[in-house]
């Protein structure tokens, strides 16, 4: 029930404008996305955007089970690659779009001694927020750093999932867990948190956002007219301020 509740949401928003583009976003892309949407819809009036963020496995599952997405953007290439695998993005239209890179915080009041991803074995770290394993990439690159670091084993009692970063970081925010792992753009968006460390180089595969219009979309001219639009100048402009890098 809850998949066909989903795809009749889909149906409907798409209904209300008739050049109306679903786009099917990483939960870390919310902030500069939302502003990129004024943005395009200042030089396309009569066209509308709505976004539907989420975890990127999350999303990808909404498009395996036929929700109506005109185009797909994830915060690691395995999500799309596997949906390229399935035929289900159209040919030649993915690419990468963003880089970013992974920070661990702690709440801006915290006296927590970290500086490292090292400390996260010692004793007075209880919980380590993350994203969920199966299908948040920062949780999966997480992973990657721990086992990387060989500290998985040491602190996997204390590791709490989310269902995408912006719930770890609203728990860091909010003091409920001791420390957080999420992308660089989430935390310099945050007055409520401090970055304790980056990711050691070479700990985890590179954080890249692929884009691609999905294969069943019924928009694929104005799919590509708003993905022309993310290559802009003043689209790198918004990226640039939230902390992405353009490729």
């Amino acid at each position: 029930m809850k998949k066909i509740f989903i795809i009749l949401c889909f149906i409907l928003n798409s209904l209300v404008f008739a050049d109306t583009l679903t786009i099917s976003a990483a939960a870390s892309l919310k902030e500069v996305m939302t502003d990129i949407k004024s943005e395009y819809e200042k030089t396309y009036p009569s066209d509308k955007i709505i976004f539907n963020f989420g975890g990127s496995g999350a999303l990808q599952k909404q498009i395996e089970n036929g929700a109506p997405v005109d185009i797909f953007i994830s915060a690691a290439t395995k999500q799309m690659n596997e949906l390229v695998n399935k035929n289900l993005i159209l040919p030649n239209s993915n690419f990468i779009l963003l880089e970013n890179s992974i920070v661990l915080i702690k709440p801006k009041n915290s006296k927590l001694k970290v500086s490292s991803f090292n400390d996260l074995i010692k004793p007075e770290v209880k919980k380590i927020a993350i994203g969920e394993i199966s299908s948040v990439p920062v949780g999966q690159y997480s992973m990657e750093i721990f086992n990387n670091l060989k500290i998985n084993e040491k602190i996997s009692n204390k590791l709490i999932y989310g269902k995408d970063v912006l719930s770890v970081l609203s728990w860091v925010e909010s003091d409920n867990v001791d420390l957080g792992i999420v992308y660089k753009t989430d935390a310099i968006s945050s007055t409520k948190v401090i970055i304790v460390a980056n990711a050691p180089a070479n700990s985890h595969k590179p954080v890249e956002y692929p884009i691609g219009i999905v294969k069943n979309s019924k928009n694929i001219t104005k799919s590509q007219q708003f993905i022309q639009f993310l290559k802009s100048n003043k689209a790198k402009a918004l990226f640039k301020k939230y902390g992405f890098l353009t490729k």
